[in-house]
């Protein structure tokens, strides 16, 4: 497991640093560690995500840095000053809740000038229009939230956060409790807003697609540590770990000896067939590993049928299973070694579909495979877990 950071910062590192950094944060209830030694370092006006099953820690992070839980050790500073044992309202930071908790009794335009009311600032219908601009709600202002549909209670409660101009928003599991069609569009707006108002977002889900489609940025969790953070395409194409290589999406992992190791590429014995794999792809420090590679990189073609693969091609397969879900063909495949693998074929409408029972040849590029340390679990974080 890698965490973000190595060393510990002196002290004038946090005082120049102007985003959100948590160093060697611990959160323990009795003898169960929630978060252990979290590193973190989220650049001003960057879109992070915390991504991860339930009870992983992700929203027992986002509570101490909105002040709802107060870390065992370490600290949080934002903007330079350090905030872990600061009252919630002291803190420049606003949460956004799956619930989205509006006063049902006041109109949309109320909800959102609540926060600058309360704070007696004079500028507060300018603003407020503004605001209503920016989520698209100007129409509806004078609506009470029932009046409104899911999307845009959700889109009220960020207007009323974000007209506090925090240094930093909280988003806990926002869209948990829309429709998935209205999901997958509020994921598009939310990351709109964010680069309008350029404020730094930090957002806690179960959701992979909601985490690689909204954030710039995102660190896998797993039993209270960051597994593996980075952009969304890299976690996804060069996993470190095999929890983040089956929690992002889906992965064959192959039990592999290692052969060789040069400067640009490893070969590896994978049941009596030589594959290869590029060096700065591997992660497995043993003689031993597991070969990686998602289904959708591997290709699938009758006995001797040229693929477009050069380098790897296994051969003795036999599909077990055939899925169709429109945009794709889903395969399993047994292998001569009797695992299943997964293969996702596009359906351009050039192929035809194999049916259970043939026999099939297996092939990918190498330079979409990966290679895992083999004293990891190779199930690791495939089981999906309902959100927290």
């Amino acid at each position: 497991m890698s965490q973000v950071a190595e060393q510990e910062p002196t002290a004038t590192d946090s005082e120049a640093y102007d985003g959100l950094r948590l160093r060697q944060v611990t959160k323990s209830f009795g003898s169960f560690h929630a978060v252990s030694s979290l590193d973190l370092d989220v650049p001003r006006g960057s879109f992070i995500a915390l991504l991860g099953p339930s009870g992983c820690g992700k929203t027992t992070t986002l509570r101490m840095v909105a002040g709802l839980e107060t870390p065992t050790s370490g600290s949080i500073t934002l903007a330079g000053q350090d905030i872990t044992y600061a009252k919630p309202y002291q803190r420049p930071v606003n949460t956004v809740f799956q619930s989205y908790a509006l006063f049902p009794h006041l109109d949309i335009f109320e909800n959102v000038a609540f926060g600058l009311r309360r704070r007696k600032r004079k500028d507060v219908e300018q603003a407020v229009r503004e605001m209503l601009e920016l989520v698209e709600l100007e129409s509806q202002a004078r609506k009470k939230p029932a009046q409104l549909s899911g999307g845009q209670q959700q889109r009220v409660a960020l207007a009323r956060a974000l007209i506090n101009k925090p240094e930093v928003l909280l988003l806990d599991e926002p869209l948990g409790a829309l429709d998935l069609k209205l999901r997958r569009s509020m994921q598009l707006e939310i990351k709109r807003i964010q680069t309008e108002v350029g404020l730094t977002f930090v957002h806690v889900t179960h959701d992979q697609e909601e985490a690689m489609t909204m954030a710039d940025t995102v660190a896998v969790m797993n039993a209270g540590v960051i597994e593996q953070m980075g952009a969304p395409a890299d976690l996804y194409e060069n996993p470190q770990s095999t929890f983040v290589a089956n929690f992002l999406g889906q992965s064959n992992l192959i039990e592999g000896t290692i052969q060789n190791r040069a400067a640009d590429v490893v070969t590896v014995d994978m049941h009596g067939i030589g594959v290869s794999i590029p060096t700065d792809r591997c992660h497995a420090d043993g003689d031993k590993g597991w070969v990686g590679i998602r289904p959708e990189k591997v290709l699938i073609g009758e006995p001797g049928e040229a693929l477009d693969a050069p380098g790897n091609t296994i051969p003795g397969g036999v599909v077990t299973d055939v899925s169709f879900v429109g945009v794709s063909t889903q395969y399993l495949v047994r292998m001569p070694w009797g695992q299943e693998l997964g293969v996702f074929e596009q359906n351009t409408g050039r192929r035809r579909m194999f049916r259970p029972g043939e026999s099939v040849e297996l092939s990918w590029r190498p330079e979409y495979a990966f290679l895992l340390d083999f004293s990891q679990d190779a199930s690791a974080g495939a089981q999906k877990v309902d959100a927290e």
